[in-house]
């Protein structure tokens, strides 16, 4: 059984900061790679970054590339985003994500196991 919990949402002014965790337990030695996901309302869920377990490499989507950044703490079982310059589009839902079925994880194999997200509001 796998948990992902996330925290850390909340309302921050345009070109405020955030850093979302997401604590994991359960099959977590299993993890190929884990990352976050967000939905804004009336929109499709999307990628946003993502960190494989081995080799460490990070993939991030365009729009946050430069703002965001994607990290671990592997004695703690946490993956965290830290988000800067934020932008009203920002504004989502924010999930966590974890995945144990690709050895060479790629955004492209999505994701297995996902937390219920954490709203991160930024107005306009």
């Amino acid at each position: 059984q796998v948990q992902l919990v996330e925290s850390g949402g909340g309302l921050v002014q345009a070109g405020g900061s955030l850093n979302l965790s997401c604590a994991a337990s359960g099959r977590t030695f299993s993890f190929y790679a884990m990352g976050w996901f967000r939905q804004a309302p009336g929109k499709e869920r999307e990628f946003v970054a993502a960190l494989r377990w081995n080799g460490g490499s990070t993939y991030y989507a365009d729009s946050v590339k430069g703002r965001f950044t994607i990290s671990r703490d592997n004695a703690k079982n946490t993956v965290y985003l830290q988000m800067n310059s934020l932008k009203p589009e920002d504004t989502a839902v924010y999930y966590c994500a974890a995945d144990d079925r690709y050895s060479r994880w790629s955004p492209q194999h999505g994701m297995r196991y996902w937390g219920k997200g954490t709203l991160v509001t930024v107005p306009s």
